[in-house]
């Protein structure tokens, strides 16, 4: 657990965390408080090197040809281990996040050692393609499929769902064989240092889980898309960065999977659950404050319900506790930073400007005392916009949601689709064949009824369009993360 400013995260290479140089270091700042907990080693580009190096090395050294059962245990010990020091990865999380530790407990730190079983369990069981072919003059070949790691995988993960995202992207990556060089989000570095003791002490070998701390261009980030030797990028982040890695990675051809921004809309037909959908869209739309990339931000309502939809999630957004994020009682924490508050409230003010009527929030609220100095924003409900307004087509990320009616069938689903994004949605009606009829019909790549983030971790989850390209989780993970080599023999 990181107690003092004066504390050092550093960066993680070839099994040994690296003495920070002063000169090169910036703040890591708690978003509850706006104070600096701790001081981060920013990585230079020798370093960033050196840790790609370092994965190349290990893979040579025996670790791509490790028996699938070998790898398989060690990320089983790495769960049980996180199990172990589970309250370490809350604090950490806690000090990068400024989340409520109920939500912490219970998704961010649970999914993950959860991530490391499931990619344990589904390479241990993974089959291969194989064909029995006949020949033209009568005889036959077989054909079949070897699966091979992928090699040094750059693996760069967001602010918002650290440990989470981080885990979904190294267990499947070390269950096929690669090795890694990880670089965390500038605002949340601690939970991949924490996670770099933890794979040590599970028998990891030294070099194939690496860490470098830093920013995007210019920094660790560039150092490491634009490294020759990194064979492949799975990157969660924004649009824009997203758009930014493929250009690098381009004249190299070399593989991404990106999952990139969201404008998810819910459909709400009248048929619903009045408390039933009210309750699943304060979920959908204040979870983890509004910054998780499912998050639903525009919502679409069948006219007679509208007005009772609308009260009741102004309701609920009014009951939620915005507070300190070791108070149990404690609902919704701060964004994650001052710099990203500033982004929201610039949308806030944009959509009053665009003629919003705004049932709910609208600003920053003032915690005071120590929380004053906090990156708080009030969750906030608007009506009155049409699908023409910037802030109905651009990715708030924050706490906030448009409420618009609708009349038909028709008219929900050309709403809801009418978007550059595809990521997800969610549709809440107590009709079933149309809950499957309109499930079907969103672009998007996770199709909602009547719930939302609920997860299987068999299933693939991306986005279409600006929400990026690929799909990760089950059999389309461990695809990703290998290259397959066909044989053929002739029989």
């Amino acid at each position: 657990m990181i107690e003092a400013p004066s504390q050092w995260i550093r960066n993680y290479v070839d099994g040994s965390f690296v003495e920070p140089d002063p000169d090169r270091a910036f703040d890591a700042v708690d978003p509850v408080t706006g104070r600096a907990y701790a001081r981060v080693h920013e990585a230079d580009h020798d370093l960033v090197d050196r840790a790609v190096t370092s994965a190349r090395a290990a893979l040579s050294d025996g670790w791509a040809a490790r028996p699938v059962s070998d790898r398989a245990a060690i990320l089983r010990r790495a769960a049980d281990l996180i199990e172990e020091r589970f309250d370490e990865f809350v604090a950490a999380e806690l000090a990068d996040t400024g989340k409520p530790i109920t939500q912490a407990r219970t998704l961010d730190i649970a999914r993950a050692p959860a991530n490391f079983r499931a990619f344990a369990d589904m390479v241990s069981t993974a089959g291969q393609e194989s064909f029995r072919t006949e020949t033209a003059d009568g005889g036959a070949a077989l054909n079949y499929t070897v699966r091979k790691p992928l090699g040094v995988v750059a693996v760069i993960v967001p602010w918002n769902l650290p440990l989470l995202l981080l885990t979904w992207k190294v267990a499947p990556a070390l269950a096929c064989g690669n090795a890694v060089v990880v670089k965390p989000s500038e605002d949340t570095p601690g939970g991949a240092s924490l996670l770099a003791e933890v794979l040590e002490q599970a028998g990891l070998p030294h070099g194939v889980y690496n860490v470098v701390h830093g920013f995007g261009a210019d920094s660790a980030g560039a150092f490491l898309t634009g490294h020759p030797g990194i064979d492949g990028v799975t990157f969660t982040g924004s649009s824009a960065t997203g758009t930014r890695v493929m250009q690098t990675v381009a004249p190299r051809v070399r593989p991404v999977s990106l999952e990139l921004g969201g404008k998810n809309a819910a459909v709400v037909f009248d048929d619903v659950d009045i408390a039933e959908a009210v309750n699943g869209l304060s979920r959908s739309i204040f979870t983890n404050t509004g910054q998780v990339c499912l998050c639903t931000e525009r919502v679409y309502i069948q006219r007679n319900v509208f007005d009772e939809v609308a009260s009741g999630l102004v309701g609920a957004a009014e009951q939620l506790v915005l507070g300190r994020p070791t108070d149990e009682s404690t609902t919704t924490g701060p964004l994650i930073s001052a710099k990203h508050r500033d982004k929201v409230q610039g949308y806030l003010d944009l959509a009053v400007e665009e003629g919003a009527n705004v049932l709910t929030g609208g600003g920053a609220p003032d915690l005071g005392g120590e929380l004053a100095g906090g990156s708080w924003i009030s969750p906030t409900l608007w009506t009155g916009l049409t699908n023409e307004a910037r802030v109905m087509r651009e990715e708030v990320f924050g706490p906030v949601a448009g409420l618009v009616p609708f009349d038909t069938e028709e008219e929900a689903v050309a709403l809801a689709n009418d978007t550059e994004y595809g990521l997800a949605s969610a549709v809440w009606t107590n009709d079933l064949r149309r809950g499957h009829r309109v499930a079907e019909q969103m672009n998007v790549g996770l199709s909602w009824v009547n719930t939302w983030y609920l997860r299987d971790l068999r299933s693939p989850f991306g986005g279409m369009g600006l929400s990026g390209i690929g799909r990760e989780g089950g059999q389309s993970s461990l695809h990703f993360y290998t290259e397959p080599t066909n044989v053929c023999v002739q029989l």
